[in-house]
């Protein structure tokens, strides 16, 4: 009886510290088996998703130096900013102007590239760090075989110049085009009806116009919004087939760092497949119970 109870005593310390889920692997060799990866099944494994690409101390946001930073310690895609220079250059951006980020000032919708290529990033604790900015181009090359991009087009800049520029640095793979309406949902898709999309549906009737406008489901995950919504739309978006990213950027990573990672586990339960995170290398440890430090 004593080693009976000693198995089970073993068999349980081994069961809880065992990872639920096996990690995701997210470098993709064709956009069909994006798509697929992407169609949830009751077997689906939940994604993180590192809101500007995963900047922490020393790292900054919108670095390709932080995309590795954080993909050498947790598999996650990467939501990236895009914005446009006055000669139409696609760079990795956030902000309308360049104060916060980097050694410059002014907007960046009135420098050329030119302008930007000697200037370096800030963390956000406003640390200088040695590293550049990016463009859009340097990301999608890097991106294939490692990840998934989340490419979040700052307003004024073409969906089109976009798209061009995934095909022609064959990253079609590689990306989810963020969409937060139906209008440019549509407009993607008929740029390209093979690109996978993300598209803001927070509730049901937001996910009856994207159908409705022909927005294929098999190629959509849903931005669900940035707070939590009722088990029910959770459970309508699984039955269509789709991902559910919900933004716990902001106020729920931030009660989730005052009261407990385990939150991120109670969320997901209730049917969160996507945390686009401020915080990816804790919720990594919650979901996939993986070890190592966070950088802060």
């Amino acid at each position: 009886m004593k080693k009976l109870l000693l198995t089970l005593a073993i068999l349980t310390v081994f069961l809880a510290a065992a990872p639920p889920y096996p990690l995701p692997d997210l470098a993709f060799d064709s956009v069909e088996e994006l798509q697929q990866f992407f169609v949830w099944t009751p077997e689906r494994i939940p994604i993180l998703s590192a809101h500007r690409g995963g900047p922490y101390p020393g790292y900054p946001e919108n670095c390709i130096a932080s995309f590795e930073n954080i993909l050498a310690q947790v598999p996650a895609t990467l939501e990236i900013d895009i914005s446009m220079t006055l000669d139409s250059v696609l760079i990795l951006m956030h902000d309308w102007n360049l104060e916060r980020t980097t050694t410059g000032t002014g907007a960046v919708k009135e420098k050329l590239y030119s302008d930007l290529t000697d200037l370096f990033l800030e963390d956000n604790e406003g640390n200088l760090t040695p590293y550049r900015i990016p463009t859009l181009k340097d990301a999608l090359l890097w991106s294939r075989g490692k990840t998934v991009l989340n490419l979040d087009v700052k307003r004024g800049v073409p969906f089109k110049k976009v798209i061009d520029l995934v095909h022609e640095t064959g990253s079609e793979s590689s990306v989810l085009i963020i969409v937060y309406n139906v209008h440019d949902g549509k407009l993607v898709n008929d740029l390209d009806p093979d690109l996978m999309l993300s598209i803001a549906i927070r509730n049901e009737e937001e996910l009856l116009r994207s159908k409705n406008a022909g927005i294929p489901m098999k190629r959509v995950t849903a931005f669900t919004g940035t707070h939590l919504q009722k088990k029910k739309l959770y459970r309508i978006l699984h039955n269509e087939g789709v991902f559910a990213n919900c933004g716990t950027l902001g106020n729920l990573d931030k009660k989730a760092a005052v009261k407990g990672d385990y939150l991120y586990k109670k969320w997901e339960k209730l049917g969160i497949d996507i945390f686009a995170t401020d915080r990816p290398l804790e919720v990594a440890r919650i979901l996939y119970k993986m070890e190592g430090d966070s950088n802060e």
